[in-house]
């Protein structure tokens, strides 16, 4: 096993997943994109992800994605079912990235990293939706909705570019979060 090849492979899921926690089909198509015309390695199983039908497929969701979360209330009900549609997005990329390994290590890391990954933003981003329409009763959930594309785009493309700055950088953003909660819960109590 080429150690460098598993690293960068991970790093790339790990970057791609977080970004599927903003939108969950901005990071397939990009993936597609890639795979499609740049011949971006993945395994056997994530090899369907540059075929035509694949590609026009990923375009049209994440064209209907993007739209829906600017329609009021659409928006909410949308983080509902695009939680789960985020882990299965990410687990399923990490996987599909990681080399030839036995399955069981493959889909470990992807669950692991790839959902965890995913998880972890879609979980601040429909926290972040839900306050919003709290505090201003919906009418800043646009710019809610527009961050979080912008997110995703350029974290896809960060991944697919220069995925080891990409998931340093979920990283540093996941700690600076947790480490504003513990002060504000330190505080409250």
């Amino acid at each position: 096993m080429d150690w460098l090849h598993i690293g960068l492979s991970l790093c790339t899921g790990i970057a791609l997943a977080a970004a599927c926690g903003f939108r969950v089909f901005v990071p397939l198509l990009a993936l597609s994109i890639a795979v499609r015309f740049f011949s971006f390695p993945v395994n056997h199983m994530l090899s369907w992800v540059g075929s035509d039908a694949a590609f026009i497929t990923l375009l049209a969701a994440m064209v209907v994605e993007v739209i829906a979360y600017y329609i009021p209330l659409v928006d909410n009900a949308l983080d509902t079912i695009c939680g789960p549609l985020a882990l299965i997005a990410g687990t399923l990329i990490t996987a599909g990235l990681l080399p030839e390994m036995p399955d069981f290590l493959r889909w470990s890391l992807g669950i692991i990293a790839g959902a965890g990954a995913a998880g972890a933003v879609q979980a601040g981003t429909s926290t972040v939706r839900a306050g919003s329409t709290f505090t201003t009763a919906g009418i800043a959930n646009p710019l809610v909705s527009t961050t979080e594309l912008g997110l995703s785009v350029a974290g896809a493309a960060m991944a697919l570019v220069l995925p080891v700055v990409a998931v340093i950088l979920f990283f540093l953003a996941l700690w600076l979060i947790i480490r504003a909660v513990r002060r504000r819960s330190r505080r409250a109590s």
